[in-house]
């Protein structure tokens, strides 16, 4: 066996993120009397998603990004309401679901026969750990990283330095990087020298300036990956 560690993003992987992220928006927008529709959910989406690049490349904290992803969005609707209590629901929103991609469930647990599974995540620690000890997922599942809890995010070197010493028998040649992220996971992957699979439903192009070993459109393409 070829990769015998597997080592997978949590959210847009094996995670459902965004049907998680539409259930707490809406939830958010009853709790506070905001508007809710498919435009001011996608303008939600973009604010947030802009923040996260900036902190993929350390340009801000997570901390800043949580309620400032809700300043922003507020300046753009022209609703009022409190940034930071938006955010404290929306997390708490985020932590009670838990919903899986299709196919995800049948993975893990097949892979996790063979392989030593381990879940990397930048995700909020609070929110991961309670999606995480909830889904049927856990049981498959060596231990989780994440980057709160390190003190570096992916795709930083320093947060796979950690995990290299933190899991006994990893090494750069026996392990498997599987994500959906190409600014987290994959350029992770890039930096800490480590073998690599493009988790890729939708079929985007290749990066040029990317590594990627792997690439996969379905969930049971990581499968037949992993097995080499």
């Amino acid at each position: 066996m070829r990769y015998p560690y597997l080592l997978f993003d949590a959210d847009n992987t094996l995670f459902d993120f965004d049907a998680a992220e539409r259930t707490a928006h809406r939830q958010v927008c009853e709790i506070y009397n905001l508007a809710f529709s498919e435009e001011g959910y996608q303008l939600y989406r973009r604010c947030n998603a802009g923040l996260w690049r900036d902190f993929d490349r350390g340009l801000c904290t997570k901390e800043y990004l949580l309620v400032e992803r809700f300043r922003r969005y507020l300046a753009l609707t022209g609703e009022t309401a409190d940034p930071e209590a938006l955010n404290r629901d929306h997390l708490r929103a985020l932590g009670e679901n838990s919903p899986l991609l299709p196919g995800a469930l049948e993975l893990c647990q097949e892979l996790a026969a063979s392989h030593k599974l381990y879940l990397l995540t930048n995700a909020v620690e609070s929110v991961q750990r309670a999606r995480f000890s909830r889904s049927a997922i856990a049981p498959c599942f060596q231990d989780i990283f994440i980057s709160e809890t390190l003190g570096y995010g992916k795709p930083s070197r320093a947060y796979f330095d950690y995990v290299f010493q933190a899991v006994p028998g990893l090494t750069r040649e026996n392990c498997l990087l599987i994500g959906d992220s190409l600014s987290s996971d994959i350029q992770g992957a890039n930096n800490a020298g480590i073998p690599c699979c493009w988790y890729n439903p939708k079929g985007l192009p290749r990066p040029a300036e990317l590594r990627i070993d792997f690439e996969a459109k379905a969930l049971a393409e990581v499968l037949q990956i992993a097995r080499e």
